[in-house]
């Protein structure tokens, strides 16, 4: 795909989500500045657009960053223990402040995100793994270990039923005044950038960042917490999306490469045309009713990881 007509898909994509719908908007009533249209288009559909773009946007960004981190390209907040980690922190703030809003329960689950993820990183450095393909399976025990303790606390709460519910990736409840807060990815995606050229050289290993000057630690430290602020507020606005940041950064780093600096705008693009299909395939499947795209997002990115797998075995 060339790059004039990679943004021309992005924008196609974007005018296909503002029209797509139970209720139907047309551009004749937009023109002519019909209350009734405006007013679904401006409490409805653009913040859902907004939120569809910067979801994707960060999750892809967040694939990209533990990748480097952890230098394989199976590596992403589904499956290294991030997605999992930030829905205990939401159940523990459910049970332990019932009366909390949504920036509280961001705030635990962005602490749990990131001490998991510190901890997922530990241990892969841990294990020195001759297959790759181990790391992300690795991650994916982890996650599960996380996701089943989530799940008895709220089992033994009585939330079991709505905790799964709520979290399921969904974009149908995006309302002006009920996603703002994931606004935060976007001074993510600012700083991802800035540091960039430090991020494709932590991609190289400890030894070699070193030696060309780059404070390994503080740079992992970095990563680790911009992830954990884009998870936990993708997770506390939409719910779990997988595998976004999976395939995005493996696409175009196959036709790309690995220079972050010149490949971050091609995966923010990607990640957030990548949602915005997944979500309009999901409104029309079973129109007038919707699939979550949590389900249309992962059996998507499930089958493009299994076919990324067998190519590296290959």
């Amino acid at each position: 795909m060339t790059r004039a007509a990679f943004p021309l898909l992005f924008l196609s994509l974007c005018v296909a989500s503002l029209l797509v719908g139970v209720k139907q908007v047309a551009w004749s009533d937009v023109l002519a500045l019909d209350d009734d249209a405006w007013l679904t288009l401006t409490a409805s559909r653009f913040p859902r657009l907004a939120a569809l773009v910067l979801t994707g946007v960060g999750l892809s960004i967040c694939g990209v960053i533990l990748q480097q981190i952890v230098r394989n390209r199976f590596v992403e907040p589904a499956t290294s223990g991030g997605l999992d980690a930030a829905k205990l922190g939401i159940l523990v703030a459910l049970i332990a402040f019932p009366a909390s809003g949504a920036t509280t329960r961001m705030l635990l689950a962005l602490v749990f995100c990131f001490g998991a993820s510190l901890i997922y990183v530990a241990i892969i450095r841990r294990i020195q793994f001759r297959n790759t393909v181990l790391v992300p399976v690795i991650g994916l025990m982890y996650g599960s270990v996380l996701s089943a303790i989530a799940e008895f606390y709220a089992y033994r709460n009585n939330i079991l039923q709505s905790m799964q519910g709520w979290l399921l990736g969904d974009f149908s409840k995006i309302v002006q005044g009920n996603y703002e807060i994931v606004y935060l990815i976007l001074p993510i995606v600012a700083v991802t950038y800035l540091f960039a050229h430090r991020f494709t050289i932590l991609g190289m290993g400890e030894g070699m960042a070193t030696s060309l000057g780059l404070s390994y630690s503080a740079t992992v430290t970095l990563g680790l917490l911009l992830v954990a602020i884009t998870v936990s507020a993708t997770v506390i606005t939409v719910g779990t999306i997988p595998f976004v940041g999976l395939v995005v950064p493996n696409l175009v780093a196959l036709y790309r490469g690995d220079n972050l600096g010149r490949t971050l705008p091609l995966v923010a693009l990607g990640g957030a045309s990548l949602l915005l299909a997944c979500d309009i395939l999901g409104r029309l499947l079973i129109y007038p009713y919707e699939v979550p795209i949590g389900l249309t997002a992962g059996s998507i990115g499930g089958i493009v990881f299994l076919a990324l797998i067998i190519r590296k075995n290959r």
